[in-house]
C-alpha cells in the first residue's frame, strides 16, 4: 500500500511545484491576488497577530511590484500530500529580504496553503537556492503500530486566547505542526517530521515582537 501511495504521489504536482507556481503568479497576476488563489479557506497568515486570509485579503489591492521567494527546503508526509517549504524572499526594492515559511496541503491534485509565515533579516541578498526535498519516513517501530502524534503546546505555550494558537498534521501523522503567537506579537513555528522511531523537530520559526509603535 505505502508503495502504491508514493508511486502514484510521484506522478502528481509536488509541492515545491506549488510553491514556485504561487511565487510565479504572484509576479504575473498582483502578490495579493495570488496569495488568494493559492489559499485553503481556512488559511492563516500574521499581522503580527493570526487573521484569517481570505477575510483578511478579500479587498486588499495588489502591490505595484510583488515579493519573490523561492523554497530551498521542503518537509514532506509519507504520504506526500502534505509539506512545509521554507526559503529566502526578496522585497520588490531589492534591499529588503528575510525567510518565509508555508503549510500546504494535497487534495487530489490541487494544493492549497494553510499556513504563511516568516521573517525580515539583516546582511547580504540570499542567491536563489538550490531546493531540497525530506520526507517523512514511511516506517513505523513495528508493524502495524500506530504512529503517535508529535506533542502538542504545553498548557503554559498555549496559553493566549485560541485564536492565537494552531497545530495540524497530515493524514498519515508522519508530519505535523503547531504555532503560537505572543500577546505582544512574537511568533513560533514547530515542525515535526516522523523518521521511522520518533519524531524529530525539523524546523523552528522564533520571530520576534514588532517594534513598538
Amino acid at each position: 500500500m505505502i508503495f502504491a501511495l508514493l508511486l502514484a504521489s510521484a506522478t502528481l504536482p509536488t509541492a515545491v511545484d506549488a510553491e514556485r507556481a504561487f511565487a510565479h503568479d504572484a509576479q504575473k497576476l498582483g502578490q495579493w491576488t495570488a496569495f488568494r488563489n493559492y489559499a485553503d479557506k481556512d488559511a492563516v497568515m500574521f499581522t503580527p497577530q493570526a487573521v484569517w486570509v481570505q477575510q483578511f485579503l478579500k479587498d486588499r489591492k495588489d502591490p505595484p511590484k510583488a515579493v519573490r521567494w523561492a523554497p530551498a527546503h521542503s518537509f514532506v508526509s509519507c504520504d506526500g500530500r502534505t509539506a512545509v517549504n521554507t526559503g529566502p524572499w526578496w522585497g520588490a526594492d531589492g534591499v529588503h529580504h528575510g525567510y518565509f515559511t508555508t503549510v500546504w496541503q494535497r487534495l487530489n491534485r490541487e494544493w492549497r496553503w494553510v499556513y504563511d509565515g516568516g521573517d525580515g533579516q539583516t546582511g547580504p541578498l540570499p542567491p536563489p537556492p538550490a531546493v531540497k526535498v525530506h520526507r517523512a519516513s514511511c516506517r513505523t517501530k513495528a508493524p502495524g503500530a500506530p504512529i503517535i502524534p508529535p506533542p502538542p503546546l504545553t498548557p503554559k505555550q498555549a496559553r493566549t486566547t485560541p485564536e492565537d494558537n494552531g497545530r495540524g498534521q497530515s493524514a498519515d501523522k508522519t508530519l505535523g505542526w503547531d504555532w503560537k503567537v505572543e500577546k505582544d506579537g512574537a511568533r513560533h513555528l514547530r515542525v515535526y517530521q516522523w523518521n521511522g522511531l520518533r519524531y524529530a523537530q525539523v524546523l523552528v520559526n522564533d520571530i520576534p515582537a514588532p517594534p513598538a509603535q
